[in-house]
């Protein structure tokens, strides 16, 4: 039985997952995707005998409903998860030294990891395990805690600019996209809380073994097809307007346009894309969504005729090089190593040309990697994501808006919306969840005033 209609603009984890449910619990869904494809940012492109993704993406044991939607799509097997937390910290110069969680009960098991810790002195070492503890007390949905930057509340408890760097740092500009100072205090406790300190298991890496457009994209395309989800790619929607019954969705499409009716209505866009559709409806705040602002991206790949490291995985401090992954059997390489560079919170580096990327990087893999001295380069070339997360800053949650909107039967779904989750995979498919709830609610609540009308 049909039980209304709902369209669902963007395609991306939030959009895949609130069609998803919603054809679950009954409804007639149509999925609106300006591209050719689905998967939102998480996709691929062919680069000679390389299967590029855009960007490098992780994902931790505690991203729960993420690792729920690739079971659902059949794309759970395309992740390895590591068995125990473990990630090989390297300088120029240095011995390496590693983050490694032992077998033992939450918050225990990160103590050895913390004391082992080389890049960090013992007076350094003992500091960082007292405020680790001090972490457990913070609620991240405080509104105050969100005010207060990472760095500032860390220098508060008397860590110092080198535990900022090669530590807290570390975990929190790959997590957040952003240094200490322009991160939410409230966003970080989550990511440290959530993902480090209240479940030992909770921090294990996982890593996709297989490019993102078919690890989301064409498996979700799959499994939302044979639900019987009516996806239609290469189909941009224009604006949300009332109708006579709920609203209507212009579409603009290769053949011309159309209008979509709909009982309901989940915009799960970008946030800037979100206000502009909005725009004709009375939704407060979509005007304020515009100062999340974005946080840009890039991400370095580099082609060698050989191995030059042993490391699958690994960060760097003292280096221009954050985070460094090994790609090479992912994109299908015939030959040599593939790397990737990963570099979070790269307001610098997004406008700077490939040649001087390549002057900065390329010196500095030969720093990690002797035998980078040795290889024959094949290829080097940047990907860059400008808008790759919205800007998680202090006082960000206060313009994060709700899943429900003034608008009865208009939903909000994406990553940017309050989830209490940083702009993350995990944040992006509670969103899409959340969303296919407030559909059901707010059409069932319908449904039963026309009924007893």
């Amino acid at each position: 039985m049909n039980r209304g209609t709902v369209v669902v603009i963007g395609g991306g984890l939030a959009g895949m997952a609130a069609a998803l449910d919603c054809r679950e619990r009954g409804y007639s869904v149509r999925l609106l995707e300006a591209r050719p494809r689905l998967g939102g940012a998480t996709y691929s492109f062919a680069r000679g005998d390389l299967l590029v993704d855009t960007g490098q993406h992780v994902l931790l044991r505690c991203y729960t409903a993420y690792l729920d939607l690739l079971r659902r799509i059949g794309a759970a097997d395309g992740v390895r998860m590591q068995q125990r937390f473990r990630v090989p910290v390297l300088s120029p110069g240095a011995a390496p030294t590693s983050l490694t969680r032992w077998n033992l009960r939450a918050p225990a098991h990160l103590a050895p990891a913390l004391l082992n810790y080389r890049r960090l002195n013992w007076a350094q070492r003992v500091r960082a395990a007292r405020t680790a503890l001090a972490l457990r007390g913070i609620d991240p949905s405080d509104p105050a805690i969100d005010e207060q930057s990472l760095g500032q509340w860390l220098r508060d408890q008397g860590e110092t600019p080198r535990a900022v760097d090669a530590l807290w740092g570390l975990l929190a500009v790959a997590a957040l996209n952003a240094a200490p100072d322009d991160a939410s205090m409230a966003l970080a406790a989550k990511v440290f809380r959530t993902g480090l300190l209240e479940t030992a298991d909770a921090c294990d890496i996982g890593v996709p073994q297989q490019p993102l457009s078919e690890l989301h994209g064409e498996a979700g395309r799959q499994t939302l097809l044979a639900a019987g989800v009516d996806v239609r790619l290469r189909r941009k929607a224009r604006a949300i307007r009332r109708g006579p019954k709920g609203f209507q969705v212009p579409v603009e499409e290769q053949a011309g346009a159309s209008v979509l009716d709909a009982d309901s209505v989940v915009v799960a866009t970008p946030h800037s894309a979100a206000a502009a559709l909005v725009d004709e409806l009375p939704v407060r705040g979509s005007a304020e969504w515009s100062r999340l602002s974005s946080s840009p991206i890039v991400n370095v790949h580099v082609h060698f005729d050989r191995a030059v490291t042993d490391h699958e995985m690994a960060a760097v401090l003292d280096s221009p090089v954050q985070w460094v992954f090994d790609r090479t059997r992912i994109s299908g390489a015939r030959r040599g190593q593939y790397l990737a560079l990963s570099q979070s919170a790269a307001q610098q580096e997004i406008g700077m040309r490939t040649e001087e990327l390549r002057e900065i990087f390329l010196p500095a893999l030969r720093e990690l990697f002797p035998a980078v001295g040795k290889a024959k380069l094949l290829d080097f070339f940047v990907t860059r994501e400008p808008h790759a997360t919205f800007r998680q800053a202090p006082g960000s949650a206060a313009l994060r808006p709700s899943a429900i909107t003034e608008v009865p039967g208009l939903v909000l779904a994406g990553a940017w919306t309050a989830t209490g989750w940083p702009d993350t995979t995990e944040g992006a498919v509670r969103s899409g969840i959340r969303a296919a709830e407030a559909v059901d609610a707010e059409l069932r609540s319908r449904t039963s005033v026309e009924v007893t009308a």
